[in-house]
């Protein structure tokens, strides 16, 4: 008897390779892919080879406008949602609709038309809608977690959160689809919804109100041409002696050669387009101030051309003080040809003193009056500092045993995350500081009231 849940996929870009992998290899026993569909016929061609090969029957293939059709037709029980984030809440709402629940990539949506949307769908459904917020998940992240809600460090009052994309990393958002906020959100809702969400989670507590400030400051053509770059290529795949370390050439990399260069005729897609175009509406440089609604303040930031990347966490309490460190890529170095080589750990600044080894993940708390100490992190491996695979046997498998942490997000931790970015993206148009409350959220709007006890 197959008691395999069935599972539909839309959007088959490089999102969905761990969903499928992970429908072909490890959670092969509780889930089958039924059927999927993408804009692209290419990249389900790519993946299904991928498939096939792995012993997984070709799933049927769909229009992404019969979503509905297809989960009745199919009798798909959860569909998972990996297209651009700008579609997430048109297939939310035509999942739940049409009887299925439903496992979203983050962020949630884009704006407020479509959380309210995605709200609307789950009242009257009465379904689920899980974000796969996937650094919920990551040892460290959780390691903090523990220490905050063990009252080590007393009452929060204060947040530091600085992330760092480095120029392999955060240079790719100014490459893709995610250069248009239209599509995106800007990275305050497509990249930081992320950042919110932990904090969110770290505090169970919710934003009330924030203000923000920030610019496209490194990228796009008015900052190279004030730096003196010059004319450049429209795209990284060409044969020109201009190519540089922010050049992507698609033909590398097997994966993007076979996800987006080999199929750009179906449909037009760029993956590769230079990252000092003109045009580009996000923002690179986001400094933000966030107020929670039991008393505590954040201050954020993020940068999006650093020399190496990470991030850091300070959190400051009655009782003392919590310090996360993590080097996620201690430096992107230039290769001979001046390609960027990237090395986790080619940075000697960021060493421990004693040992001499990189720094890649580290908690110290120090009580007051009290000797600063470390905090043990459990050893992960895998993407996200080890939480894609605590993720995915969430998603596929479940919870064998109680969360204490409450690690899993269902939609309501997915808007809470999505408040703090759609209140910034209003604040860097206004001006003004903004409160959550205010954003036009409908029935979305009972997740921001109240602290998350």
């Amino acid at each position: 008897m197959n008691t395999r849940i069935r599972y539909a996929l839309v959007g088959a870009g490089s999102r969905a390779q761990m969903y499928l992998d992970a429908i072909a290899g490890v959670h092969a026993d509780v889930a089958e892919l039924v059927a999927w569909a993408d804009t692209n016929q290419g990249r389900l061609d790519w993946y299904e080879t991928r498939l096939v090969a792995a012993g997984v029957a070709a799933p049927a293939r769909f229009d992404p406008a019969e979503l509905a059709e297809t989960i009745a037709g199919h009798g798909i029980q959860r569909v998972i949602i990996t297209s651009p984030d700008h579609t997430h809440a048109r297939y939310v709402v035509a999942a739940l609709d049409g009887g299925a629940d439903v496992v979203v990539e983050k962020p949630l949506t884009t704006n407020e038309q479509g959380v309210r949307a995605i709200a609307e769908a789950v009242e009257r459904t009465g379904r689920s809608v899980t974000v796969t917020f996937n650094y919920r998940y990551s040892p460290r992240n959780s390691a903090l977690k523990q220490v905050i809600a063990s009252g080590g460090i007393g009452e929060v009052t204060s947040v530091h959160f600085e992330w760092l994309l480095d120029t392999a990393h955060g240079a790719d958002y100014f490459r893709r689809w995610h250069r248009d906020k239209a599509n995106s959100g800007g990275l305050l809702v497509h990249k930081s919804s992320h950042h919110f969400d932990l904090v969110n989670w770290w505090l169970s507590d919710s934003p009330s109100r924030v203000f923000a400030s920030g610019g496209l400051r490194f990228y796009g053509a008015e900052n190279a041409g004030r730096r003196g770059l010059g004319p450049r290529p429209s795209r990284g795949t060409v044969d020109s002696p201009l190519r540089d370390a922010f050049s992507l050439d698609l033909r590398e990399d097997p994966v993007l050669r076979g996800l987006y260069l080999d199929q750009e005729g179906h449909d037009g897609y760029l993956r590769d387009r230079d990252v000092f175009d003109p045009g580009i509406t996000i923002e690179d440089s986001l400094s933000l101030v966030v107020d929670y609604d039991r008393g505590a303040s954040m201050s954020y930031s993020l940068s999006a051309h650093s020399p190496w990347e990470g991030y850091t966490v300070g959190v400051n309490g009655t009782a003392g003080r919590a310090e996360l460190t993590v080097v996620e890529r201690g430096a992107v170095l230039l290769g001979d040809e001046g390609r960027p080589v990237v090395d986790p750990s080619a940075n000697p600044d960021r060493v421990d003193r004693e040992s001499g080894r990189p720094v890649g993940e580290r908690i110290v708390v120090q009580r007051h009056f009290g000797s600063a100490v470390e905090v043990p992190i459990p050893e992960a491996a895998g993407g996200h500092g080890g939480g894609d695979a605590e993720l995915l046997r969430e998603v596929f498998v479940g919870g064998t045993e109680a969360d204490a942490l409450g690690r899993a997000a269902s939609w309501t931790d997915g808007v809470r995350s999505m408040a703090v970015g759609l209140a910034g993206n209003r604040s860097l148009a206004t001006g003004q500081a903004v409160r959550t409350a205010d954003l036009l959220l409908g029935p979305a709007s009972e997740a921001l009231r109240g602290s998350l006890r």
